[in-house]
């Protein structure tokens, strides 16, 4: 119970997190991408999203837009799912 408690509320805060990046685009990228799997999110996936936020909004825009090139010790797969995430949309 205590984990699935503990999972809820990391959710919630990536999504918050995730909605609340400071620019609109990063708000539409990130924070879709979290809230359309946010009930699938676990625990992994959200250690991930979250070390991938932590990261200097200008360097995470300019990598999901494809505008610079990720650096090798980035989430690559995660760049690539949230990146095919808006594609698939379009």
């Amino acid at each position: 119970m205590t984990d699935n408690i503990t999972i809820e509320m990391r959710r919630k805060r990536a999504l918050y997190r995730a909605q609340h990046r400071g620019t609109q685009e990063m708000d539409i990228l990130i924070g879709g991408f979290v809230a359309d799997h946010l009930e699938t999110l676990d625990s992994e996936l959200l250690e991930r999203i979250e070390r991938l936020m932590d990261h200097e909004e200008t360097d995470l825009q300019a990598w999901l837009m494809g505008q610079r090139d990720i650096p090798h010790d980035a989430d690559h797969r995660l760049i690539d799912l949230i990146r095919n995430h808006k594609l698939s949309q379009n």
